[in-house]
């Protein structure tokens, strides 16, 4: 057995045939998720159904619970209608596949991480891809894009990818774009997947991955999180790092 071989079995995210976890009441609860992956259309949008798509489907299907499944195929929904309405060419598979993956350094396979949640799918869904033969340049742009879906305005200056997938996590997360949505798409795609107490879900999420890595916070805005959420949490201030660096002036 080549070293190579040896070491995508030892790595979930690099595995061309990743195993079944171990059954148990998420997984249970999961199996609801086969019925929507079945669709080929959402709201009329395509929903890419290559081999690579599939695989990836299923291990974001098992590594994740309802919250971040649902989440992470809305936000595909979302960006992809949204470069529909605009026209914009975009490599669809390559948007989905970093949808599926944005949200899951919020899992709790990252609860020793020590670096920005956003990294964690970031790499994950670099290893994913390059384990298959994914040519370089698109492997960096799904990073790019998984990496980059937080940071405010910067994404949409970038490639199409890059910016429907922070579109699509705004109008999901944070409501940007939801008035311009019709509400037979908007119904359709929740029906699909749907999103009951997702506001308070998705927080509760954003602290848990956070309260191990609270440095990892400024300067995103997910340091709100730990602002509201955490009374012991106190928020780096600019000012006073820039006062009492190592500078005399």
């Amino acid at each position: 057995m080549t070293p190579g071989r040896d070491q995508r079995n030892h790595h979930p995210f690099t595995q061309p045939s990743p195993p079944s976890p171990a059954p148990d009441l998420s997984a249970i609860r999961r199996s609801t998720h086969t019925t929507h992956t079945t669709h080929t259309h959402i709201a009329g949008i395509p929903l890419p159904d290559s081999s690579l798509a599939k695989e990836a489907t299923e291990l974001i299907r098992n590594t994740t619970d309802e919250l971040l499944y649902h989440h992470s195929r809305r936000v595909y929904l979302f960006g992809a209608r949204h470069g529909r309405e605009r026209s914009l060419a975009f490599d669809a598979e390559l948007l989905y596949i970093a949808a599926l993956f944005h949200s899951l350094g919020l899992t709790d396979r990252f609860r020793g991480s020590r670096q920005r949640f956003e990294l964690d799918g970031a790499d994950a869904a670099r290893g994913f891809l390059a384990a298959r033969g994914v040519p370089p340049a698109r492997t960096r742009l799904t990073w790019e894009a998984v990496a980059l879906h937080t940071t405010p305005e910067i994404p949409h200056r970038m490639a199409p990818e890059i910016a429907l997938l922070a579109a699509g996590y705004e109008l999901d997360v944070l409501g940007i774009g939801h008035a311009t949505l019709p509400p037979d798409t908007r119904d359709e795609i929740l029906t699909a997947h749907p999103r009951p107490g997702f506001k308070r879900h998705i927080l509760r999420a954003y602290h848990r991955a956070l309260t191990h890595r609270p440095e990892t916070a400024p300067g995103t805005p997910q340091a709100d999180v730990l602002a509201h959420l955490d009374p012991d949490h106190i928020r780096p201030d600019l000012v006073r790092i820039i006062e009492t660096s190592a500078w005399p002036e």
